[in-house]
């Protein structure tokens, strides 16, 4: 069993947050791969002019790819505590909805498409929106065990 930063197990929020942490490191060096990012050599610093797509898909830029990763390393470090795993999930996940929301908003042609998103990346955001929602607010770590489940005034 995994082992948190006081030595017990890890619950499974604390879990579901370091694998939501890990999918981000990996998106993010992923996307300074060439091959694995198609049109590499059309890559910009920022803004919809960036012709490279992750997996050929989700159209990323370095700031793009710099925000996955310290979206990642945030995610590891908050990770160790159960309330910092719910805090990225849940917050994280919100984040990721309203990032959802601002590109539907934007015009992927707009100036104030800085990240850069396309429709892919709309999609992607929505799933992984919702996923780290869902995971931060139900998972507890006494699912399972039988016992009951915590309420916020229990958790550490």
């Amino acid at each position: 069993m995994a082992r948190n930063a006081r030595g017990g197990s890890r619950t499974g929020v604390q879990l579901a947050a370091l694998a939501a942490a890990g999918l981000f490191l990996l998106l993010g060096v992923l996307g300074f791969i060439p091959g694995i990012t198609t049109g590499y050599d059309e890559m910009r610093f920022a803004g919809h002019h960036s012709g490279a797509k992750l997996l050929g898909l989700v159209q990323v830029s370095v700031l793009h790819n710099i925000l996955h990763l310290g979206f990642g390393l945030v995610g590891l470090v908050l990770a160790r505590r159960v309330a910092g795993a719910r805090l990225f999930l849940a917050g994280g996940g919100a984040l990721y909805l309203g990032l959802w929301l601002y590109g539907l908003a934007v015009n992927e042609e707009s100036g104030a498409n800085l990240i850069p998103v396309n429709g892919a990346a709309n999609w992607l955001h929505l799933f992984l929106g919702f996923g780290m929602l869902a995971l931060g607010l139900l998972l507890s770590d006494r699912v399972g065990t039988g016992g009951r489940l915590d309420t916020p005034f229990d958790r550490p």
